[in-house]
């Protein structure tokens, strides 16, 4: 087992990773703030290891909460069901919440802890690749809205997160390569050699080799926790970690929620970025085609949904996190490993890329 740690003073927290520490209530019984517990998961991820993870609290006060699952129930309304289980079973300020599952379920359950009595303790235990490599670090919390993705949330960071590299032994072939994506991503922002390294390795990697998994999540985590323990509220540079994430959240709000899979329409989003950034001299031409040439391999998506143009895009784009007074901000790349935030691109070169993505001959 690997255990990194999240810096952040005295809220800082570790990250327990390796195969088999799903029941290794060593782990987590020494972040528990009371006796009630209320794990959160869904109808997919429960039968298969909500046994498990209970028996870690056996003695305590211990109640679930089982949700539908999928991208199209991130909403309010779901969210009240965890508030009516908690209510109903009255549970107090010390009591913890525990997410098990993927990053629909890691999001809610981590809005519900944030908001429920004004805040109470977290514990992450993320089953799909980009929960373990990405969403279950950094205290991101929220729900979707009709409008736009992610919108509503709060920060709120967990009191631990438990990576169990054996759950992906379960994980459907299309949810682990969306989360390859988010993998990808770190290697763009930050980590060239770590690219370079996926570039070798991806094969395996798909191939759910244990070893070349385990490096890929915790080189992941330690990238993320690295970002977040330097600006964990997003005032610079853990914005990089949006990455492709605004033409992404585009493709999922315009198509529905669920349609397509938040690593897919990340992919797209990180090499409509990579041409944006090309359009304007910061990437070359070589390095564009090995970025989508990565993504091909992995076998995600690198063409917008059909029916999606140009317009539609900067619509959405326009209702974004990341937008400012000043307008909207895109992170964009000034080589493999070198990205940066920036208002500062020639809105023309942004039109005329997608454009080019949406058009169908």
């Amino acid at each position: 087992m690997k255990t990194l740690d999240v810096d952040l003073d005295d809220r800082s927290y570790p990250i327990f990773i390796g195969a088999g520490i799903l029941e290794r209530a060593e782990l987590i019984r020494p972040f528990l703030g009371g006796r009630q517990v209320m794990v959160v998961s869904n109808e997919t991820v429960a039968p298969l290891y909500l046994d498990r993870v209970a028996s870690s609290f056996s003695d305590l006060e211990l109640q679930n909460v089982i949700l539908p699952d999928g991208e199209v129930y991130k909403t309010l309304e779901t969210l009240n069901v965890i508030f009516d289980a908690l209510l109903q079973n009255r549970f107090n300020r010390s009591c913890t919440l525990v997410a098990l599952g993927g990053g629909v379920v890691g999001d809610i359950a981590g809005f519900a802890a944030a908001t429920y009595q004004r805040g109470v303790d977290l514990i992450q235990v993320p089953t799909t690749l980009l929960a373990q490599v990405d969403s279950s670090v950094g205290g991101k919390t929220g729900v979707n809205h009709p409008l736009g993705k992610n919108m509503i949330g709060a920060f709120h960071q967990p009191r631990c997160v438990v990576a169990d590299t054996a759950t992906l032994d379960t994980l459907d072939n299309r949810q682990l390569v969306a989360g390859v994506a988010e993998v990808i991503k770190y290697g763009l922002i930050r980590d060239a050699g770590f690219f370079f390294w996926l570039e070798e390795n991806v094969e395996a990697l798909l191939a759910r080799d244990s070893d070349v998994l385990s490096y890929a999540i915790e080189q992941s985590c330690h990238n993320k926790a690295e970002v977040v323990a330097a600006d964990e509220r997003e005032s610079g540079q853990r914005a990089l970690l949006n990455l492709g994430h605004t033409f992404g959240h585009a493709i999922e709000t315009g198509t529905g929620y669920g349609g397509w899979l938040h690593g897919e329409a990340v992919a797209v989003g990180m090499l409509l970025a990579a041409r944006v950034s090309a359009g304007h001299g910061w990437l070359s031409d070589n390095d564009v085609q090995r970025i989508e040439a990565l993504l091909v391999r992995v076998g995600l998506p690198t063409k917008p949904p059909q029916g999606m143009g140009a317009t539609q895009f900067l619509e959405l784009m326009a209702v974004d996190k990341k937008a400012a007074d000043s307008g909207l901000r895109l992170v964009l790349q000034k080589g493999i490993g070198h990205a940066e935030v920036t208002g500062d691109f020639d809105a023309e070169v942004l039109r005329r890329t997608l454009e080019l993505a949406t058009c169908r001959a």
